[in-house]
Order: C-alpha cells, then structure tokens, then sequence
C-alpha cells in the first residue's frame, strides 16, 4: 500500500465522481481507477460500489476511509515537525560539559544567547567525566558534548575548540611557586592532588608522567573542580590544570610553569561520527555548534589583542 493510493482513495470517497477526484490529484481517470483497483486487490475487499451514474462506499470502504484520513493527518504532522526542526522552530538540543567548563567557554552566556536565537528549542545539559558523557553519546541521550580528550575514542568525532598548556597549582608558600622551566622530575616527591582515573585531564597527566619514567603519589582523589583548588591553596598537594584555570586563580595559589616537553590540554566538541573523522551535524546541534566556534573565535581574538 503506497501513500498516493490513500491519497487517491480520500479524493474519490470525498468527490464521490472519479472525473472530479481525477482533476483533484491531478492524473487521468484511468490511472486513478488502475490505483483504486490495485488497493482493492491488497485489502481483498471492494471499496466503492459503483455504476454509470454514481459511486458509494461500501461498509468496508467507510471503515477504510476513518483510518486513511487519520493516516494521512500522521503523515502530514510528520512531515510538519520534520520541518520545525529543520527551520530550528521546534525540537530538542541535549548537551554534556565537563564540570571545570567555565574557564574556557562561558556556557551560560552561550545557552542564553542561543536560546534568544531559537526560542522553541528545548535544551537539555548533563555533567559528567570525558568516558561518561562519550557513552551518552553513543546511547543517544545526548548530541554533544564538550570534553577534554587525548584522542577519540571508536566511533566518536571531534572537533578541538581550546589547547592549553598544563601547568602546576600549589600553596603561595610552595618552595616552587612562581618558578619557570621546572621539570617533572621536580614534583617526584610531592602529595598529588587529581580529579579521578576517569577524567581526561586525569588521564593526561598520568600519560606525561608515565613517558618521562617519573611515578607520582596521588594523595587526594576528587571530582570537582572547586574542591581540587580548596585542597592545594591548604598545602595538601600539588595539581597540574590547563593555564587558563591556574591563571583565574593566580591571586590566591602559586603557579609553576613546566619545562619542555610541555603537556598540552585540549577541549574538543565531541559527537557521533558519520563514517569518518570529520563531525556532521544538523538542525539544533549544528546551529549551537556554529554558535560555540564564532564564540570561541571572538575570545581568542580578545585574547591575542589582550
């Protein structure tokens, strides 16, 4: 059963006249009967009893003509909502962060800007880690999600929005603190503090100390930013975080630059890959990622005139 048959059906039950339905779906009489003919055959039942001066429905055409009106409304809705969601006027964004997001995209600026941009776009936003969001992702609960990765797991597609630096916190009164071109071979005795195995950051670190062939004491496990900053700036440990994170916080804990090779953080936009490693969005996704990139792209020019 095609969607013109039912089409087609409605025209004739409605016209009552073959000839008039024929000039309403606009095709010749004779296609329009061969049409009615063959849904006749499927359905293995006569739709229209009909003579030389008139057509009727048959019981089971009157039953019939209930249901492909309800089909055709269906049809009609679908292909309406279809077009909301392509005009960004309805549909659903769903998006994950990492939780130490703020010092590198304003996120709350951003979703209110898009949301005066797309009013019927419902948002929807999870925290989490980096392995946490990407499983999200591949389930489908969300589209997007902005995460800090060393690469790109299966199936996932990325796009880099942010590249620092790490550096090292510690207390202002730290034997190290404001020194530059300092070794990791440096921080071989030293009480870590660290977010938790699964975070990308976590992982960064680790992979870094690992390559020089230095083991290091993580002494504080967290999960959030703030407590990480709370635990070094007492003395309890020292941490390495992107530049601009250690920079917010420069009033309050030392900062201590590393020597080469340098261990560079980057934040990426991470989705569902369509085949290859390139990211292909639309509709809502796709207008809130072009938001983020001309976002980013203004700061990073503030930065450089900065």
């Amino acid at each position: 059963m095609e969607l013109r048959q039912l089409q087609h059906f409605v025209a004739v039950a409605e016209e009552m006249h073959f000839t008039r339905a024929a000039r309403r779906v606009n095709i010749v009489q004779s296609a329009l009967s061969t049409s009615i003919r063959a849904l006749e055959e499927e359905l293995a039942t006569k739709l229209f009893m009909r003579n030389t001066r008139q057509v009727q429905l048959t019981t089971a055409g009157r039953v019939f003509l209930d249901k492909a009106r309800l089909a055709l409304e269906a049809v009609r809705e679908a292909r309406d909502a279809v077009a909301a969601v392509q005009g960004l006027t309805r549909g659903r964004l769903a998006i994950g962060t990492v939780q130490s997001l703020p010092a590198f995209v304003d996120l709350p600026a951003l979703l209110a800007s898009f949301h005066e941009l797309y009013p019927g776009i419902e948002v929807r936003l999870c925290q989490g880690n980096a392995d946490h969001l990407v499983d999200k992702i591949r389930s489908g609960t969300i589209d997007l999600a902005i995460v800090p990765l060393i690469e790109a797991p299966r199936g996932i597609a990325t796009k880099m929005i942010a590249c620092e630096y790490l550096v090292a916190i510690s207390a202002k009164n730290h034997p190290l603190a404001g020194h530059t071109n300092v070794p990791l071979s440096a921080f071989r005795d030293e009480p870590f503090v660290d977010f938790e195995q699964a975070w990308g950051t976590r992982q960064l670190v680790d992979t870094g100390f690992r390559r020089a062939g230095i083991e290091r004491r993580v002494a504080f496990e967290v999960n959030d930013l703030g407590t990480l900053i709370e635990l070094v700036s007492r003395g309890l440990g020292i941490a390495l975080v992107p530049e601009a994170i250690a920079e917010a916080e420069a009033e309050t804990l030392g900062v201590i630059r590393l020597a080469e090779p340098q261990m560079c953080w980057e934040l990426a936009v991470a989705t569902l890959s369509g085949g290859g490693d390139e990211i292909i969005l639309d509709g809502a996704p796709k207008a809130f990622m072009d938001l983020l990139i001309a976002a980013r792209s203004v700061e990073t020019e503030e930065e450089k005139a900065a």
